[in-house]
């Protein structure tokens, strides 16, 4: 199990020991009477890793969203290491009793796109919770949001599919290309730039701008 923060990365799905979500509830009475928070451990529900804000060293910091009809508040704990354990990532073809209806042609696209590039999208936002937790977090404006993990060079009709299926989606295709370093780039971004283009790359702790070209061509940081 990972004691400290630095083994995590952005996107991380984490299981909280229940007793210690109980006595980190106790200390925060803001959130008394909160909808789902004080049952969410208990019943078999995640939190997700987000960026520490200071005052926090030594513990995890953790987040959960909360659906619309609940006001969209997105709630912030900071956990003992030694309480929280990694959980498996969610992959899209895991979501299917989620989705929408009217999304099913898109992410039978989108599924077919990451086959023939051997890499497997992850949901993040608002298909990933509804999935988890079977409340209601997609509305008829949601985007869909994803994750693609890629180990080296990004492909560029990897990019180009995502374009493609998005011009005939009914709905907007958001979410980041995840590289082997843990850093997160928008695809879209990284689409549009051009040779000479700078991108920005999202990691746990810290945000650094890098040549679009290198990341499609797998160059380390």
């Amino acid at each position: 199990m990972p004691n400290s923060v630095e083994a995590y990365r952005r996107h991380d799905l984490l299981d909280v020991e229940p007793r210690a979500w109980g006595a980190v509830l106790a200390g925060r009475a803001d959130l008394a009477g909160v909808p789902h928070v004080a049952a969410w451990i208990g019943e078999g529900r995640p939190v997700i890793l987000r960026r520490a804000h200071p005052g926090e060293e030594g513990l995890v910091p953790a987040g959960l969203p909360l659906p619309p009809r609940d006001g969209k508040r997105r709630i912030g704990l900071a956990l003992p290491p030694e309480a929280v354990r990694r959980r498996s990532p969610v992959l899209l073809s895991e979501t299917h009793c989620a989705c929408p209806s009217a999304w099913s042609a898109t992410i039978r696209k989108i599924l077919a796109l990451g086959d023939s590039h051997g890499f497997a999208p992850r949901p993040f936002g608002g298909l990933l919770w509804q999935s988890l937790t079977g409340l209601p977090y997609l509305t008829a404006q949601s985007d869909l949001d994803l994750l693609w993990p890629v180990s080296g060079a990004v492909p560029q009709t990897l990019l180009d599919g995502l374009a493609r299926i998005e011009a005939e989606a009914p709905m907007r295709l958001d979410g980041e290309i995840l590289l082997s370093d843990g850093g997160g780039v928008n695809w879209r971004e990284l689409f549009g730039a051009g040779p000479a283009d700078t991108v920005l790359v999202k990691h746990r702790d810290r945000l650094a701008l890098r040549p679009a070209a290198a990341i499609l061509a797998g160059d380390p940081e």
